[in-house]
């Protein structure tokens, strides 16, 4: 309705001079909603392609081990996800010394950042991850 208001004031017209008729108006209606998916499924699409092209060079990228690709390509899948020592020692079945070392790693690389809640530290992937991968995989590649 921002997009277009005279479109929107108009079919609402339409429906009041055509004796309530609210065919004008659902009609106007549907045309954005179908407006929206369209926009919506171009959106997926593209975000498809970037996190695939990620992925791709997630494959390529030299000096990380299985464990830290994989919670990488997590990351980038899964936006706001947080991994701790713990958490990435059971996913992995290793030891809290050697997800220590892989996370500590990611964050040195500038792929993950932390938080500290408690005694307890917290790693996430930064809103622009794919950015920084390219950039990372170009350097040491």
């Amino acid at each position: 309705m921002r997009a277009a208001p005279a479109r929107y004031a108009r079919s609402f017209l339409y429906t009041e001079t055509d004796a309530g008729d609210t065919t004008y108006f659902v009609l106007s209606q549907l045309r954005v909603i179908c407006r929206a998916i369209d926009a919506l499924n171009d959106y997926l699409r593209r975000k498809s392609a970037e996190v695939a092209e990620v992925e791709a060079l997630l494959r390529r990228a030299p000096g990380f081990n299985y464990r830290q690709l994989a919670l990488l390509g997590h990351a980038l899948r899964t936006p706001g996800a947080e991994y701790t020592y713990a958490s990435h020692a059971r996913s992995h079945g290793v030891v809290h010394q050697s997800a220590r070392t892989d996370l500590i790693a990611l964050m040195t690389a500038g792929l993950l950042e932390r938080t500290v809640r408690g005694k307890t530290h917290r790693y996430f992937a930064p809103v622009d991850l794919d950015r920084r991968l390219r950039a990372v995989t170009a350097a040491r590649g």
